[in-house]
């Protein structure tokens, strides 16, 4: 790939990414996990607004659906040892530099969410990478997976009136990945813990119950699934364990998934994670923070070889974004470890 690389702004510790539709346009969201602000960029990486100074502490960013630049925040998730304040918010545009915030559900240790819509139904997903913890480091109260369905006008949430929640899964230790994954017109969560990885599916219409599958009993930090072969049925691709060094492609055989691949260095501390298409091919992207600190695609070939091209190096990734703008594949990644927000225009 040709690769050219623009560095849109800095900002501490930048670390959330997400679109936005706002005022007839599609945008960008990115927000720090510190106590820093959340920036607003149109698509070709100009800064347009400045959501908020503070308090920081976000780990995810959804628009909520059918709204005109609403969307939900985490809050104050500052990191697994201080994260007990963590809460989701709803976030209002009213003007310029001007974004009204108020409380969905305080929920501590809230790490990532997201809204999924199926017959015309919008649910939340929210997943607490921990329950608890009394000292640093602590991990011997494991997070749960919670679910609500979410009405389509949010005006009556406060902090006084928050959404209420019903757990889904809990047990679940370290429970740090997330991903959306459509299933022809279906949206699903794929989650991921240190007892594996699992896929959650709202409920169809005239049903109450999420549909919960086991894809994988091993540890895993993150997840995706995709296509990377073309043979219509999609690879696991999974970066293991919590925040690990080891990135790995599954391949479904006889209704499991095995291990086909495996990047070939120690990627210390994982997290960055797209999967999807990438300039046409369907590519499985990644980003460690620690060692070398690359960002890298892993794709297969027509002979059904995995290999990786290296997009950056020594940029610290802490998530990546993709999205077609003009014509051109685009990656914005948030690279925490140098504070930077960059843009990365792709081509053939």
């Amino acid at each position: 790939m040709k690769i050219e690389k623009k560095v849109l702004a800095k900002l501490n510790k930048c670390y959330s990414i997400a679109p936005l539709h706002y005022q007839g346009k599609d945008h960008l969201l990115v927000a720090a996990e510190k106590q820093d602000p959340c920036y607003l960029f149109d698509l070709d990486g100009n800064m347009e607004d400045t959501v908020w100074e503070g308090p920081g502490g976000v780990m995810s960013m959804v628009q909520v659906p059918g709204t005109d630049g609403q969307f939900l925040s985490t809050y104050k998730f500052y990191s697994p040892n201080d994260s007990k304040e963590a809460k989701i918010v709803i976030v209002t545009p009213k003007g310029k530099s001007d974004w009204e915030i108020r409380t969905l559900v305080t929920l501590p240790h809230v790490h990532r969410f997201d809204i999924l819509t199926r017959d015309g139904k919008n649910y939340l997903i929210a997943c607490a990478l921990k329950s608890g913890h009394e000292f640093k480091d602590d991990w011997s109260m494991p997070g749960k997976v919670y679910g609500a369905e979410l009405p389509d006008d949010l005006s009556g949430f406060d902090e006084e009136h928050q959404l209420p929640l019903t757990v889904l899964k809990d047990n679940m230790l370290k429970n740090h990945g997330y991903y959306r994954v459509m299933e022809g017109d279906i949206p699903t969560s794929v989650v991921s813990c240190d007892s594996g990885v699992y896929r959650f599916t709202p409920p169809a219409k005239g049903e109450s119950e999420w549909t919960i599958e086991t894809l994988l009993e091993s540890a895993a930090s993150d997840a995706v699934l995709v296509d990377l072969d073309g043979d219509g049925e999609k690879e696991l691709g999974v970066l293991a364990p919590f925040h690990g060094e080891k990135v790995s492609v599954y391949k479904k055989k006889d209704g499991k998934f095995e291990k086909v691949y495996e990047y070939p260095e120690d990627a210390e501390f994982t997290h960055a994670i797209y999967g999807g298409d990438l300039c046409g091919k369907p590519a499985f992207v990644v980003g460690h923070r620690k060692g070398k600190r690359n960002l890298f695609a892993i794709t297969c070939d027509e002979n059904g070889k995995y290999g990786f091209e290296t997009i950056d190096e020594d940029c610290g990734p802490a998530n990546v974004f993709h999205y077609v703008h003009d014509g051109k594949d685009i990656l914005i990644a948030t690279n925490r470890e140098i504070d930077e927000i960059a843009m990365y225009h792709l081509s053939k």
